[in-house]
């Protein structure tokens, strides 16, 4: 039986990762195969995209539709090389964002429109898509504020995105929320502007409706 492919999706800041590592806990607390994942990265080139896409200050000035190729050539990697066979091992695929983000930041976001990034899609991947995907739900000035918040404690200052101002982060919202209402029966909408502990309850309810039954028995 193939596996679940699940995303999670969200501006940096909305408790995405945190609650998709806490999702890979509880599929392992119940003996569930699972495997973590990433985007861009998850592969050894997509890790090396991954570096000049968000790290490499020599390439600040990065043109949109640069942004968008470099992240579907990891993309297409990543999908070849780890989640497609993952998911025929049976294995469930928790992979913290994918082409929904690209959709958001780079159509939405950077102003590139949805029509160019299908197309890309449709070249890379065929137009695959998760099974599920949480959507972590947060304006955009607070996620800056805890994006923020989080690299200074981490000691290190913002990626390329992250360090986009406030109008960008709106957009990029706005644009997420629109791929949730145009398929509601894939996304799963996850209000993270509370406490971890309530944004944690409602991760946990999905995912339990999303492994119910005997083959996702502990």
């Amino acid at each position: 039986m193939s596996g679940i492919f699940l995303t999670f999706e969200g501006l940096d800041g909305s408790g995405k990762s945190t609650h998709l590592e806490r999702s890979v806990g509880w599929l392992e607390s119940r003996s569930l195969p699972v495997l973590r994942t990433r985007e861009p990265g998850g592969t050894p080139l997509g890790d090396s995209i991954r570096q000049i896409f968000l790290l490499d200050r020599r390439f600040t000035n990065m043109d949109s539709r640069v942004e968008a190729l470099l992240v579907f050539a990891s993309r297409r990697q990543h999908l070849v090389e780890v989640i497609e066979p993952a998911l025929e091992r049976g294995q469930h695929v928790l992979c913290d964002r994918f082409t929904d983000s690209t959709l958001a930041f780079q159509g939405g976001g950077r102003g590139l429109g949805d029509g160019w990034v299908h197309e890309l899609d449709r070249l890379a991947t065929g137009g695959r898509r998760p099974d599920r995907t949480f959507l972590f739900d947060l304006p955009g000035e607070a996620a800056m504020e805890r994006g923020q918040r989080h690299h200074r404690k981490g000691g290190a200052g913002p990626d390329r995105i992250d360090a986009e101002g406030f109008a960008f982060y709106e957009k990029v919202r706005q644009a997420y929320l629109a791929l949730a209402r145009a398929e509601p029966e894939r996304f799963r909408v996850i209000d993270s502007s509370g406490s971890a502990a309530a944004t944690w309850q409602a991760v946990e309810k999905h995912l339990g409706e999303l492994f119910a039954g005997p083959t996702a028995a502990p």
